[in-house]
C-alpha cells in the first residue's frame, strides 16, 4: 500500500504534467479535491463503501474525460478502478460500458 507521501508525490507530478500539457485549469484544480475527499473510497484494499456527500459533491463537477487522462499505470496501482466506477455511479454519474479511463475499460452491465 502506498504511503501518503508517495500519493502526494504522484498527485504533484500529475498536476505539473497537466499544467505543462495545457490541460484545463479546472481539471487540474479538481484533482486535489478529488484525492482529499474520495481517496478512501477507491483504495484497492477493503470493501466498496458508499461515498460521502463531500466526495459526491466533487465527483459531480468533474470533467471525467480530462480526469481519465491522468489515470496512468502508476495511478492504477494505487486505486481500484472498479471502486472508481462504483463511486461515480453512487454519486449519480452515468458511467457507460466501454468507456475507457486510463487502461481500464468499463465492463458491460451484468
Amino acid at each position: 500500500m502506498a504511503s501518503s507521501s508517495s500519493q502526494f508525490l504522484s498527485l504533484s507530478v500529475l498536476v505539473i504534467a497537466a499544467t505543462l500539457c495545457g490541460v484545463s485549469a479546472e481539471c487540474v484544480t479538481s484533482i486535489p479535491s478529488l484525492v482529499s475527499q474520495c481517496s478512501q473510497y477507491v483504495k484497492i484494499t477493503g470493501p466498496e463503501v458508499p461515498p460521502s456527500k463531500d466526495c459526491c459533491d466533487v465527483v459531480k463537477i468533474l470533467d471525467v474525460p480530462c480526469i481519465c487522462n491522468f489515470v496512468t499505470p502508476e495511478v492504477e496501482k494505487l486505486i481500484s478502478m472498479e471502486k472508481v466506477v462504483f463511486v461515480g455511479t453512487s454519486c449519480g454519474l452515468t458511467v457507460k460500458p466501454g468507456m475507457k479511463c486510463g487502461s481500464y475499460v468499463v465492463p458491460p452491465l451484468a
